[in-house]
């Protein structure tokens, strides 16, 4: 994905000139970046948690840019499907967080976790890295 593309909810240095700095929504459900509002990681997720999904959504970003370099449109649909689950399980898509109990939150992050997880394990059998 490039840069526009990007959600860039959770980096800490955007590479933003001070201009275009980002700016958090009073409420803190959302980042405002050059006018665009991005949905924050749920905060009652735990850190390890957190720390997984984002690992996961930068291996899937970064497959995203590989495959619409060298592969197919199979190769870039399957690295959408892991960008999707990692924000899907942080929060950042699907229905919002805040609207949620946490235990629902906490499933759904577990949940995610565990499919890309798989999908780690199956890309080992077939030898394909990610």
């Amino acid at each position: 994905m490039t840069g526009s593309e990007r959600s860039p909810g959770n980096d800490s240095d955007l590479g933003a000139p001070d201009d275009k700095a980002p700016d958090e929504a009073a409420d803190g459900r959302w980042l405002v970046v050059n006018g665009r509002r991005w949905r924050r990681t749920d905060p009652s997720l735990p850190d390890d948690v957190i720390d997984a999904l984002k690992s996961h959504l930068g291996r899937g970003r970064s497959g995203v840019r590989t495959a619409k370099k060298n592969g197919t449109d199979d190769d870039v649909a399957a690295a959408r499907q892991r960008v999707g689950l990692a924000k899907h399980g942080l929060g950042e898509r699907g229905p919002s967080w805040w609207d949620e109990p946490e235990s629902a939150r906490l499933g759904r992050a577990q949940q995610a976790l565990q499919k890309l997880d798989a999908l780690d394990a199956l890309d080992a059998e077939r030898g394909l890295s990610r």
